[in-house]
């Protein structure tokens, strides 16, 4: 079943150039790039977007992170493609992400690990409202 998934390449990637070699992966996966665009995510929208984790210690220094450089936010499609993501991503702590997933391949560190991508198809369809309009994305 094709579905929509969003992802952020986070600011060590983009830092660091790694937007096409991220997206080479992602492509490789069998899932589309549909929309795309680089930000510079404000504290507010940083804030909201990840909101469910206010209560968590590591909230502040994730806001401070996902504002310190740009960002690329994307819709990504294919078959499950929320499920499909997840597993190209590869797992949160690099050190433990399977050979060629993104973070295997890219990450820092578990908190700069290089790509978001969402966990559920609702939260996909929450997330990629946040970032576009549905006349953006081109399928």
């Amino acid at each position: 079943m094709t579905e929509r998934t969003f992802s952020i390449i986070k600011p060590d990637a983009t830092k660091r150039n790694l937007t096409g070699k991220v997206n080479a992966v992602i492509e490789d996966a069998g899932l589309r790039i549909v929309a795309q665009r680089r930000i510079q995510m404000t504290e507010a929208q940083a804030k909201a977007f990840y909101e469910v984790h206010k209560e968590r210690p590591f909230y502040g220094e994730l806001v401070a992170t996902m504002t310190s450089a740009p960002v690329v936010v994307q819709v990504l499609e294919g078959d499950n493609a929320v499920a499909r993501y997840r597993e190209v991503m590869g797992a949160t702590n690099p050190e433990q992400a399977a050979d060629g997933t993104i973070r295997k391949l890219f990450a820092l560190n578990v908190g700069e690990n290089s790509v978001h991508g969402s966990d559920s198809q609702d939260n996909a369809k929450i997330e990629i409202a946040q970032f576009f309009t549905e006349d953006q994305i081109v399928g």
